[in-house]
């Protein structure tokens, strides 16, 4: 026969027992949770083997890139095949689930956005880009250049800065009669005359001529004439941006155009191959860093000259 003792541990377990079996929720934590866990958000990285769940593919991370509107990762197996998949759920990283998310930018990433947005506040000539400015009204001041190319030119790269300012730039077909453009010009202090020559060295032709044209009354205080030592301004633009580390001697009794399009292996027989050629040229030329500093600086001046307020 049991004692009372026992009895009453006896009773103290069973009721123990019963009270355990129901005491714990069954539907208490994550018991809607896939055998292998829930996936985890992980940045796809370079070099890091992923496999796809539907396909099977199993391969190393080797670039991430946006196409389509969409995030697309490229696994290369290790047979050097390379697919690419949708970024996003459906990956395992040994056997657990995981979602790959865009990576995040490394430093070097952040700098070159950054510059890019620098870049897209600024003008082709280095200055503050003004947005949605109008145009200002035409200053009676004015800019001259020698010819067609130069006008080209300055507009690529000064364009933005001289329609804020209002500058308005034209053509003097040559300088040889660069007196009588002063004179017809009729320079005074609120209708400065600027002028860029080509090729102007000391003991030139250019030289003679301007020295000439600045001896009349009329150039006295409102004129400006600067120019740059190149022999055309085609020589202003950075010889690298064609190839070169320098530009090309020309013979003397050549064509210095044609000669320059015979060395860049172009078209050169006609007129029309030089304005093709200078295109060319031209589209090479995106902002002022791909200029010579000996014709930026003059440029510079002269917009400075005829938009000084007086």
């Amino acid at each position: 026969m049991a004692r009372p003792a026992d009895l009453s541990a006896s009773r103290a377990l069973i009721s123990g027992l019963v009270t355990d079996r129901y005491s714990a929720d069954v539907l208490a934590g994550d018991w809607r949770a896939p055998a292998r866990g829930r996936s985890q958000q992980i940045p796809a990285e370079r070099e890091l083997v992923v496999e796809e769940v539907e396909t099977g593919w199993c391969g190393m991370i080797v670039r991430v890139e946006k196409a389509g509107g969409m995030h697309v990762v490229h696994l290369e197996d290790r047979h050097g095949r390379v697919r690419a998949f949708p970024l996003g759920p459906g990956f395992l990283i040994d056997g657990a689930p995981v979602e790959l998310v865009p990576p995040a930018p490394s430093a070097g990433d952040r700098a070159a956005l950054a510059a890019v947005r620098e870049a897209a506040t600024r003008t082709a000539s280095g200055s503050r880009a003004v947005a949605d400015a109008p145009a200002r009204v035409a200053r009676g001041s004015r800019i001259f250049v020698e010819g067609r190319h130069d006008a080209e030119l300055v507009e690529k790269v000064w364009g933005a800065d001289l329609r804020i300012e209002g500058v308005v730039v034209e053509l003097l077909e040559g300088v040889d009669d660069l007196r009588a453009v002063i004179r017809d010009f009729r320079p005074s202090a609120q209708r400065r005359m600027g002028v860029l020559v080509d090729h102007l060295v000391p003991g030139t032709k250019e030289q003679r001529i301007v020295d000439e044209a600045l001896g009349i009354p009329e150039a006295r205080d409102h004129v400006l004439v600067v120019g740059h030592p190149f022999v055309d301004v085609w020589q202003s633009v950075q010889p690298e941006r064609l190839g070169w580390s320098q530009w090309p001697v020309i013979p003397r009794g050549t064509s210095w155009k044609h000669g320059v399009l015979a060395e860049l292996g172009w078209p050169h027989d006609s007129q029309a191959d030089v304005a093709r050629g200078w295109k060319q040229i031209l589209r090479q030329v995106r902002s002022y860093a791909d200029l010579q500093p000996e014709l930026l600086g003059r440029v510079e001046e002269l917009i400075d000259f005829v938009t000084a307020e007086v």
